[in-house]
């Protein structure tokens, strides 16, 4: 790790309280990328969540159905390695279900585009 990382996590240490300290020194707590690659990665279901907004015909099929397909196997991954990262496994089941909507919202929209070509 980096020497700035490594002394504001030392700085910090002295800070956490006894409560905190089995979180704060979990193989996957805050210490670790372990703990903030999935809370980086909750901004990818923010952006979800607010294309919901968005008309179905702007949605990229391509992004959404690589977005589920990386949901659905981080989140298997994140069960079976050592130590198990729980926070993990939840942000890539919110990527997973937002763009499982989206695929979903897309196909019904090309579903009603073809009965109205009719």
């Amino acid at each position: 790790m980096s020497k700035i990382y490594q002394l504001t996590v030392n700085a910090v240490d002295k800070f956490v309280p006894v409560s905190a300290r089995p979180l704060w020194n979990h193989p996957a707590g805050p210490k670790t990328i372990f703990f903030w690659a999935p809370a980086f990665k909750w901004g990818l279901v923010i952006a979800g969540i607010g294309d919901l907004q968005r008309p179905a015909d702007k949605l990229s099929i391509p992004q959404a159905a690589a977005l589920c397909a990386t949901g659905i196997i981080w989140s298997r991954y994140s069960l079976v390695i050592i130590p198990k990262n729980y926070s993990l496994f939840s942000v890539n089941v919110f990527v997973a279900i937002t763009q499982t909507y989206q695929l979903y919202r897309a196909y019904i929209h090309s579903q009603n585009m073809k009965k109205l070509q009719k």
